[in-house]
């Protein structure tokens, strides 16, 4: 943009200059009629990112000025896009009257659209949450995070209206980072350049996809924050919430409610709950372990298969959020859900002649987002189709609420927990009765278009509707009085926008006009006039359409003025319908796919009864009509390691990652995948699986694995799960095979957590004679001649083949580079055969083997008369009585042979 001064601008340019130097990294839409348009660099940038016409028209201090422009009727379709992009739009509308402005028209920003801020149901789907996070900085203290700098939380969703704290070392805050999941972070411009640094490689790496804004650093002030938290809690102090001993944590909500309430043009009255959020209250699920396990995302970004999408069979958008929030948060801390195990086992009974899980799906459909509107009518935001349709929501809320009935079969407290759910969706008093004689039951779908308010609920609105009403006989009966009166026949009365109300009168009948008639326009065979009660009632009507308009806009405030006390009623009620439609959800999901209920006990363990991976059971199910292969999984006791081997595609992986999902389902209170389910304390499950490389940030695809590894070992505890894929096959196999070992015993002897390792060194199977808590696991597959079988069933032991040949002929390699595969495979093996076998978990690594090696035996040795017989013995050929006489005749042979 040209840097002359703004005076030698012309006077709308003047005001958009202003307007832009108070938002420098915000694309602003300044409103021109039925257009937004974007001047100068914004123009520029808007062109490039929408694919939008980049135009110059006039000019202003000497200089062509740069435009292009989207149609405001349509504005929500650029919004979303730019969103995504991770731009903030200010929105800048007209607010003062063109027909009294001497000037350009009076304008200002009245919104600031922004990643983190979202509440537009156009710009924010419906399953997701736009979270704002804020982070401050503040001087470590002695003995917490080795005097590391301490970072200070504060987050929140607009639309939920609850502030969530937390306060940690700066080594912690990229896990922090990971679970909050923030849509953009703020943080001070005078930000350490670590912090700094650490958000920006983040972003660029991929690993967050969060709009980042400084903002001034004076805006990080503890005491305010504090001040700020207990005015919306309407409380003298932050104790009763044990949040009144985090400065860091205030300093962040301070910046946090000041920058939200400014994108809004207004205070956050909605705000009106705060919660602290500690360290070791929840599970610890890393984004590589929610990548990996593909929870919301399949590892190509897709929203399916998931868990969550198999689980999201939700009837209401309210319901699928907190679906998602019971998934990505488990507790610690057993007692949510145990609380929702127990209402899922009140809605699957089936003693009522309609189970209550589908009694309430029943009546939850077509509920409207009552959360998203009640945030909207805080922020003065919300449309009129919304308050329709928040109505219809409470009325069915208010059935369900009088509903607390249960069937006799169901326990007292099964039922005392039902009806205080059910209790929780009673309606505000006052605000059905009060949205039904307000607005009309199908009205405009803004409030600037008139239509919106009910007759009867306004007297003088009914008066200034019956003028216009009214018009067309009032026309009508003054058209025909002035044809009898003047003898014209052909005289009409009608009305244009540009010039009003007018008579028209041909050519040929001119003579006739009386004297009172006023000429007002003339045309090619006629002329137009108006008459003193024309324009009197011209005046009137005309009068009466703006002052309508104007009426019902002061209506709509003061309907949501008088809203804003039972916004916070209304958020509770919303609380209460997500929460039900989440429960119905898995309850129908846990009969629908036959899931159990898992049992929580106190002694560690993994007890998984015919276990089974929920969404590739689904896909079997829905493509190939196949079932699932269950296994069980054993871990507790003396059992704390399972050493996986086998083939590829065997199922290792499949098996490995059901594990971690059963625990997880159980853990947020959900049926499970097995035929039963015991389940001692659980704090994380780390996996490291995959090979993938971080090139933004040059590590490669083993300096990734390994630093996922080293998290994984400086994380875990004893009541950790662990899932390691792979370990060590990024590099060379010396390597490879001493880092795999090394880590496998770190993980037993030291962390102790719960470990399922699997892997293709088949050295490894050689850890439980020397590590009591582990056990060789295998999962199994048969060779038909030159053709693999898989069994997907894990059974003791170690693997006896990698049978990798046998896959990558399944693969589709050519057939001559098996072949040549299969003799070097067989020199290796020849090789192989009498070399000393190392003490792999000896502390000296430098004798660990160097090559995977298969158990089949070299085929230059002569075969035993027993080996002879089993090749020739047709075993599917053999009674039983036959196959017992075999079985004899081998044992004599064998005896004859040793002698």
């Amino acid at each position: 943009m040209n840097k002359t001064d703004q005076s030698s601008h012309t006077p709308m340019m003047q005001q958009y200059l202003s307007l832009k130097a108070e938002h420098p990294n915000t694309l602003l839409f300044y409103r021109m009629g039925d257009f937004y348009e974007l001047f100068y660099e914004d123009a520029r940038k808007a062109s490039r990112l929408l694919n939008i016409t980049l135009t110059q028209r006039g000019q202003s201090a000497g200089q062509p000025i740069p435009m292009a422009g989207v149609p405001f009727h349509s504005v929500e379709t650029y919004l979303a896009r730019l969103i995504k992009l991770g731009e903030s739009v200010a929105i800048c509308e007209q607010i003062g009257d063109p027909a009294t402005s001497k000037g350009p028209v009076e304008r200002k920003v009245v919104r600031i659209i922004t990643p983190g801020t979202l509440t537009d149901s156009a710009l924010l789907p419906d399953k997701q949450e736009a979270v704002l996070l804020a982070v401050s900085e503040a001087a470590g203290k002695p003995g917490r995070g080795r005097g590391q700098p301490r970072h200070g939380l504060a987050w929140m969703s607009i639309t939920q209206g609850v502030v969530h704290l937390a306060e940690c070392p700066q080594d912690a805050l990229p896990a922090w980072l990971d679970r909050i999941g923030a849509s953009e972070v703020i943080f001070s411009g005078g930000a350490s350049e670590a912090l700094e640094t650490l958000l920006r490689q983040r972003n660029q790496s991929g690993q967050a996809q969060a709009a980042l804004q400084t903002i001034a650093a004076w805006q990080f002030d503890a005491t305010l924050g504090e001040q700020a938290l207990c005015r919306h809690l309407q409380a003298a102090s932050l104790q009763a919430w044990s949040a009144d001993s985090l400065p860091a944590a205030h300093a962040a909500s301070a910046a946090l409610l000041h920058y939200a309430a400014h994108t809004q043009g207004r205070a956050l009255q909605h705000v009106q709950g705060i919660q602290v959020e500690q360290d070791d209250a929840l599970i610890q699920l890393p984004a590589t372990t929610r990548r990996n396990l593909e929870l919301v995302q399949t590892l190509r970004g897709e929203a399916a298969p998931t868990l969550f999408s198999l689980l999201d069979t939700c009837v209401t958008s309210l319901g699928s959020r907190k679906l998602k929030d019971w998934l990505l948060n488990p507790r610690r801390d057993r007692g949510e859900a145990r609380q929702r195990l127990a209402h899922i086992a009140t809605l699957r009974d089936e003693a009522a002649p309609l189970p209550l899980w589908q009694h309430y799906r029943q009546q939850l459909q077509g509920v409207a987002d009552v959360e998203r509107i009640s945030a909207r009518i805080s922020l003065e935001q919300v449309r009129p189709r919304e308050l329709v349709a928040l109505k219809h929501t409470l009325s069915q809320a208010r059935v369900l609420a009088a509903a607390t009935g249960t069937p006799d079969t169901i326990e007292d407290d099964a039922k005392a927990g039902l009806a205080s759910l059910l209790q929780r969706l009673a309606p505000p008093e006052g605000v059905i009765e009060l949205l039904q004689v307000a607005l009309l039951e199908e009205p405009a779908m803004l409030i600037r278009d008139g239509g919106v308010i009910a007759p009867g609920f306004d007297a003088v609105l009914d008066e200034l509707r019956g003028i216009q009403d009214n018009a067309d006989g009032f026309l009508l009966e003054l058209e025909a009085r002035e044809r009898e009166r003047t003898g014209i026949s052909n005289l009409r009365v009608q009305f244009n926008k540009v010039h009003g109300f007018y008579i028209e009168v041909t050519q040929g009948q001119l003579d006739k006009v009386p004297t009172e008639y006023k000429r007002r326009q003339t045309l090619k065979n006629a002329e137009r006039f108006i008459t003193p009660e024309l324009k009197a009632f011209e005046d009137k009507a005309l009068s009466a359409q703006e002052r309508a308009l104007a009426r019902e806009k002061l209506l709509y405030a003061q309907l949501l003025e008088q809203l804003q006390p039972r916004v916070h009623a209304l958020m509770q009620v919303a609380a209460a319908l997500a929460e039900l439609d989440a429960l119905s959800t898995l309850a129908e999901r846990s009969i629908t796919l036959g899931w159990c209920q898992p049992q929580f006990v106190i002694e560690p363990c993994i007890d998984i009864e015919q276990g089974r991976h929920p969404v590739v059971e689904a896909r079997l199910a829905e493509t190939v009509q196949a079932s699932f292969i269950a296994n069980d999984t054993r871990m507790g006791g003396r059992t704390r390691m399972q050493v996986i081997t086998g083939p590829n595609m065997g199922g290792k992986s499949t098996y490995m990652r059901q594990v971690a999902l059963i625990v997880l389902l159980a853990s947020m209170g959900s049926y499970v995948p097995a035929g039963s389910c015991r389940l001692g304390p659980i704090d994380a499950i780390h996996t490291r699986i995959g090979a993938a490389d971080d090139l933004a940030n040059a590590q490669s695809t083993f300096m990734l694995e390994m630093t996922e590894a080293a998290q994984i070992l400086h994380s875990a505890t004893a009541h950790s799960l662990v899932l390691m894929d792979e370990i060590g096959r990024g590099t060379s196999t010396y390597d490879g095979l001493a880092l795999a070992g090394s880590i496998a015993s770190h993980l037993h002897d030291k962390t102790q957590a719960f470990t399922l390792f699997a892997t293709h060194y088949f050295e490894l199977t050689e850890l439980p004679a020397t590590h009591p808590h582990a056990v060789n696991m295998h999962v199994a597959a048969t060779e038909t001649g030159n053709r693999i079988v898989f069994l997907h069933e894990l059974q003791p032991g170690p693997a006896s083949r990698s049978y990798g040949i046998q896959v990558a002929r399944l693969a589709g390699m050519p057939g001559a580079v098996i072949t040549q595969a299969r003799h070097t495979l067989e020199k290796l093996q020849q090789q192989d055969h009498g070399n000393q076998q190392p003490d792999l978990f000896a502390i000296d690594p430098a004798v660990l083997h160097t090559e995977t090696r298969a158990a089949a035996a070299p085929e230059n040795l002569t075969p035993s008369a027993v080996e002879e017989a089993l090749q020739v013995l047709d075993v599917d050929a053999l009674s039983p009585r036959e196959a017992l006489q075999q079985l004899y005749a081998l044992k004599d042979l064998l005896r004859n042979d040793g002698a």
